[in-house]
């Protein structure tokens, strides 16, 4: 089964070069790590780092049309999502195992949650064109 090993961590938080350069060490060692454990990293070359919360942009649409567009992440929470790592796993026991090596968990967290099966996932068909001004609009397609 797949699961997605979701990163949260405080990226304001003070840290020291020390402190930078032992949870860079651990980053660089996550897939290793997580193959010796038996689990199989897949994605994005075992996994994906974030910009800072504070660069992100937020986007909500209403049935009616209207877009709103704000700067800033979706949540204002102290701990921000900063990276995922996607993993095969037997089971979700195994699945935790495998968050405790990822080095977040030791001053954030990681979120673990199971993969939706392929043929669950719609398609996401991005129109060409768009109206002007207007953001294009994404539709859902089940298969």
């Amino acid at each position: 089964m797949r699961y997605a090993l979701l990163v949260y961590y405080d990226d304001n938080a003070k840290i020291g070069n020390e402190e930078r350069r032992r949870r860079a060490a651990g980053l660089a060692s996550v897939p290793a790590r997580l193959r010796a454990g038996g689990a199989h990293v897949g994605g994005f070359d075992g996994g994906v780092r974030l910009q800072p919360a504070t660069t992100a942009t937020t986007v909500r649409c209403w049935d009616g049309g209207d877009v709103m567009v704000s700067r800033g992440p979706a949540a204002t929470a102290r701990e921000q999502l900063g990276g995922c790592f996607v993993v095969d796993c037997p089971d979700e026991d195994a699945a935790i195992e495998a968050a405790t090596h990822i080095p977040a968990a030791w001053y954030g967290c990681v979120e673990v949650r199971q993969v939706m099966a392929e043929s669950a996932q719609p398609d996401v068909i991005i129109p060409p064109g768009r109206a002007r001004g207007r953001p294009p609009v994404l539709a859902a397609v089940s298969r």
